[in-house]
C-alpha cells in the first residue's frame, strides 16, 4: 500500500514538471504569422492541412445525404415504435382472474380517445385485441376523471360493473351494452341490470346527447352567441320554453321494474325531475350525490309496466306523489348530498336505515332564510322512528345558526304533502 502511494506521488510530480516546462516553452516561443494574400483568403492551403473546399462540391455528397436520411428514418421509426408500445402499455391495465377472463383495472386515455369498446384484452405489443382473453369485470375507478371520452361500450362477457367504475368522467354521454350480454343492458345509453331491476349508471353528460337527439343543440343567448345549455329563462327563451326543455332533456323516469338505485347511479347528473317507481326498496350510497339542479323527486304507481324513461310515460302512471316512494327501506350514506335544489323531503314509514350524511348540505342559509330541505317530514311517529330506523352520523342537513350548526327539524307523524 505504501509503495503504491509513493508511485502516485512520483507520477504527480512528473506531470507537474512537464506542465511547467510546456508553459515556459510557450512563453519563450517566437511569434508566428502567415501572410495570406486577400484574393486567396478562402482558398489558401496550409502545408499539412486539407485543402479548403469553398465553392467546391463535397466528395460523395449524394451517398452522405442518403446515409443521413437513412439514419434519421431509422431513428424516427424506432421512436414511433417505442411510443406506440408505451401508449398501449400505459393505456390499459388488466388483472388475470384465473378463470379465463380478465378485469379491467384502469384505462388511461392517451388524450384523443372519444369512443371505446371494452370487451377483450388489448395486446400491448401490437395494439390488437386478444379474442381469447375476454373482460368480465370493470374495476372501481377503471375510468377516472376522464375529460375526453364521450361513449363507452361494454362487451357481452362483462358481468360485474362496480358502482365507481366510471367516476367523475364529465363528458361521457352514453354507455352501451352488447345486446348478447346476459348480465346488463342499456336503455338509450343508461346502464341497467339485464332484468331491469337495478339502475346502474346515468352518464354525467347524458343531457348533451339528449339535446342533440331532440333538437336543442342550436341554442343561442340574447346576444346571438352559441349556448350549450339552458339553465333559466332569457329574453329569447321564456318560461314555457324552459318548461318544455326540462321535460324533454332533464326529466327522467326510472322504469317501473326497478327495485334498486345503485351506488352513484345519478351522481352529478343534470336532472331536474326524477320519477321513482313505488317498488324501489334500496337507494345505495351516493345514489343521487351532488345533483345540484334536481328540483323535484316524484314517486309513482302504475297498472302496466313502464320502460319509457321520457316524460311521455307520465301519462301511463296511475298515481304520482311527492318525494320518496312508499316501501323504500334503505337510504345509503351521502345519498342526497348537496341536493340543494330540493325543497321537500318525505321519509316513508317503511324506511329502516339512513346512512351517514344522507342529506348533508341539502339546505343552506341565504338572507336569513333556510332554503333547500329546510325540514324533513317522516311518516312514522317519533318513538317508532327512533326504535325502527338505524341512522348514521349527521344524517340530517344542517345550516348556520348563530355561532354553530343546527340540524333541520324532523316533523314526525306527518302526512305527505
Amino acid at each position: 500500500m505504501k509503495s503504491a502511494k509513493k508511485k502516485d506521488k512520483a507520477n504527480k510530480q512528473n506531470d507537474d514538471f512537464l506542465a511547467k516546462e510546456a508553459k515556459e516553452d510557450l512563453a519563450n516561443a517566437e511569434a508566428y504569422t502567415i501572410d495570406i494574400p486577400e484574393d486567396e483568403i478562402w482558398t489558401y492551403r496550409i502545408e499539412g492541412l486539407q485543402e479548403p473546399r469553398i465553392h467546391k462540391p463535397i466528395e460523395n455528397v449524394k451517398m452522405k445525404k442518403a446515409v443521413v436520411i437513412l439514419v434519421l428514418l431509422i431513428a424516427i421509426g424506432i421512436a414511433i415504435y417505442m411510443s406506440f408500445r408505451a401508449v398501449h402499455n400505459d393505456t390499459f391495465k388488466y388483472e388475470d382472474l384465473g378463470d379465463g377472463t380478465y378485469e379491467l383495472v384502469r384505462f388511461s386515455n392517451p388524450g384523443d380517445v372519444k369512443e371505446i369498446t371494452i370487451d377483450y384484452v388489448v395486446d400491448p405489443e401490437t395494439g390488437e385485441k386478444d379474442m381469447t382473453k375476454p373482460i368480465s369485470v370493470i374495476n372501481e375507478y377503471a375510468f377516472n376523471c376522464d375529460e375526453v371520452l364521450n361513449e363507452i361500450s361494454f362487451g357481452k362477457d362483462v358481468k360485474e360493473i362496480n358502482g365507481k367504475s366510471i367516476y367523475s368522467c364529465w363528458w361521457v354521454q352514453n354507455v352501451l351494452i352488447d345486446d348478447e350480454n346476459p348480465y346488463y343492458c342499456d336503455l338509450d345509453g343508461v346502464i341497467y341490470s339485464k332484468d331491469l331491476t337495478e339502475v346502474v349508471f346515468y352518464p354525467n353528460d347524458h343531457d348533451k346527447y339528449l339535446r342533440a337527439k331532440y333538437g336543442y343543440d342550436n341554442l343561442i343567448d340574447d346576444e346571438g352567441n352559441p349556448m350549450e345549455e339552458l339553465w333559466g329563462t332569457t329574453e329569447r327563451y321564456d318560461e314555457a320554453f324552459l318548461e318544455k326543455y326540462n321535460r324533454d332533456i332533464r326529466t327522467y323516469v326510472i322504469p317501473s321494474t326497478v327495485t334498486k338505485i345503485g351506488q352513484l347511479a345519478f351522481a352529478y347528473s343534470n336532472i331536474t325531475d326524477l320519477y321513482i317507481p313505488e317498488g324501489v326498496k334500496t337507494m345505495e350510497s351516493m345514489a343521487v350525490f351532488k345533483n345540484t339542479v334536481l328540483l323535484n323527486i316524484y314517486s309513482y304507481t302504475t297498472d302496466s309496466v313502464i320502460t319509457d324513461v321520457t316524460y311521455n310515460s307520465i301519462a301511463s302512471m296511475a298515481n304520482v306523489y311527492n318525494s320518496l316512494p312508499e316501501g323504500l327501506e334503505y337510504i345509503g350514506s351521502d345519498c342526497f348530498y348537496y341536493c340543494r335544489g330540493l325543497s321537500y323531503m318525505y321519509i316513508p314509514s317503511s324506511v329502516t336505515y339512513i346512512g351517514h350524511h344522507a342529506f348533508w348540505d341539502a339546505c343552506y342559509k341565504e338572507d336569513d332564510q333556510v332554503l333547500g330541505v329546510a325540514q324533513i317530514d317522516a311518516g312514522a311517529d317519533e318513538e317508532t322512528f327512533n326504535n325502527q330506523v338505524e341512522t348514521g352520523d349527521q344524517w340530517r342537513p344542517q345550516y348556520d345558526y348563530m355561532l354553530f350548526k343546527k340540524s333541520v327539524d324532523v316533523n314526525y307523524s306527518a302526512e305527505r304533502a
